[in-house]
């Protein structure tokens, strides 16, 4: 059982403190962003929450895996957003204050596959053309990778 569930189990639904990570996939060649539509939501960047014993970079690594099939190399850490502003209240009534570590990668491989229980479809897009909706977080990780990095040419 995931984490996070076992916790659930203890507080019901009251806020939890939760680690995650995920991942900005970028085509440099084509300038375009990876984006998954879920299941059970709007759009947005492939990640997940940390399971007991994983690092963010793990995190990072099995949640692209298991959500769009690809490996990912080379994992540039954008930054780790926290605060008051991460809260979240699930339509469950799960409530919970996210702590996400989101990295870039311009490096991966595989063939990319929807093929999972999380992932309605996947695609690139231009940052200039997002989809919607796109989830509030995955808004603010976008804005903060224009700013950091794609500006620059990805390059600090």
């Amino acid at each position: 059982m995931e984490y996070f569930k076992e916790l659930r189990e203890y507080v019901g639904t009251k806020p939890l403190i939760l680690p995650g990570a995920i991942v900005i996939l970028w085509d440099e060649l084509e300038q375009k962003v990876l984006l998954q539509e879920r299941h059970d939501g709007p759009w947005g960047l492939p990640g997940g929450l940390m399971n007991l014993g994983e690092s963010f970079e793990e995190v990072a690594t099995r949640e692209v895996k298991e959500e769009t099939g690809l490996d990912v190399h080379e994992l540039e850490l954008l930054n780790v957003f926290s605060g008051r502003e991460y809260y979240l209240k699930a339509p469950n009534g799960d409530e919970l204050y996210s702590v996400t570590a989101v990295y870039v990668c311009k490096s991966f491989s595989g063939t990319l596959s929807d093929d999972n229980d999380e992932t309605r479809s996947l695609s690139f897009y231009s940052l200039d053309s997002l989809p919607s909706p796109l989830t509030k977080g995955d808004t603010r990780y976008l804005q903060a990778f224009k700013k950091n990095f794609h500006n620059e040419g990805l390059k600090r």
